[in-house]
């Protein structure tokens, strides 16, 4: 018999969390149990049709729901949870993403004040293929059509913050949150570092694909069925959220401004670096420089988040964060043995 536990977990609509602490969690687990969890997308279901513009539908703040939070036995300050994404798959066979009136990349916000007229709030609904695997584009104006790779993840995961703060579930910053970065996908493992007794494990804004960036703020927003393992590392702290692949270590920033952000990620992974590869920190800082990939992951929330994504295969032979990602993938095909 399988010693694996495994919990599933469906919330109810007035079991969401809307912030990331301050919210009494949902259950407790033990390290290196597997979560089944359902994800309910931004608009916590509302937006439907082309016709269910967001003013009408949602009522803000009440946007993002996370699903959580989830205390985690003996998660303690200075600790770090490993999250591993086993599976992540669209709940339904559609999508929505929307423009928005003072909020996105390429127009006037409240923080980025013009006098311009704001952009005109518009929905469009993509059919999700998920044999195919693909999400299908329609333009509102002609007959335009193509299909784009269906590559589901999760914009949103956390824990509480530090220092007893209270943050909105639309908000990225050293605690997780809203980083929206398609590097959150199946086959990833993310390190937090824990700030509460419990850690408070968060997720939600699910995301059937989304362009590096988040251009116009919102992705092809869905909700998912979603398989995680949870461990923890004790006594290893992690100032920012670290995303681990099969063939990258990857650090992540959020700030504004957008250089604010990219400079957290690479000081994050020069550092990694050092402590986990054996680097003098002026040599890590000349390799991450020469090696470094730096994708955007949005340029629209509160703070902007920055990736600094360096490939393994030019590095030691070492396991990163004392090993937490072969763990959490032996856990993962352990579950699959049981669940094929």
């Amino acid at each position: 018999m399988s010693a694996l536990e495994v919990l599933s977990f469906t919330p109810t609509p007035d079991q969401y969390a809307w912030t990331f602490g301050g919210a009494a969690p949902l259950a407790r687990i033990r390290p290196g149990t597997v979560l089944r969890v359902f994800t309910e997308d931004c608009y916590a279901g509302h937006v439907r049709s082309e016709k269910d513009l967001v003013s009408d539908v949602c009522n803000f703040p009440f946007l993002n729901p996370q699903t959580g939070p989830f205390y985690i036995e003996g998660a303690e300050v200075g600790d770090t949870v490993a999250v591993h994404f086993i599976d992540i798959e669209p709940a339904r066979d559609w999508a929505a993403s929307t423009t928005l009136p003072l909020f996105g990349a390429l127009t006037a916000t409240h923080l980025t004040a013009l006098l311009d007229e704001p952009l005109p709030e518009i929905v469009w609904i993509w059919e999700l293929d998920r044999k195919a695997r693909t999400c299908i584009f329609r333009a509102h104006s002609g007959d335009f059509t193509t299909a784009l790779p269906l590559e589901p993840f999760h914009g949103t995961v956390g824990v509480a913050p530090a220092n007893l703060e209270v943050r909105s579930a639309l908000v990225p910053d050293a605690f997780g949150g809203n980083m929206d970065t398609p590097e959150m996908r199946a086959g990833t493992t993310c390190y937090l570092g824990v700030n509460v007794e419990g850690a408070l494990l968060s997720l939600g804004d699910g995301h059937a694909r989304q362009g590096e960036g988040e251009t116009c703020g919102v992705a092809v927003e869905c909700a998912m069925n979603t398989v995680i393992a949870v461990d923890l590392i004790k006594g290893r702290p992690c100032p920012w959220p670290r995303i681990e692949s099969e063939t990258h270590i990857i650090s992540t920033g959020s700030a504004r401004p957008l250089e604010d952000a990219f400079r957290i990620a690479q000081v994050d992974l020069v550092h990694w670096l050092a402590e986990d590869y054996g680097l003098e920190t002026m040599d890590a800082y000349q390799l991450v420089t020469q090696g470094v990939l730096s994708p955007l992951a949005n340029v629209c929330d509160t703070n902007y988040t920055s990736v600094a994504k360096f490939p393994k295969k030019y590095l030691p032979k070492v396991e990163a964060m004392r090993g937490a990602d072969a763990k959490l993938r032996s856990i993962a095909a352990e579950y699959r043995r049981m669940h094929p």
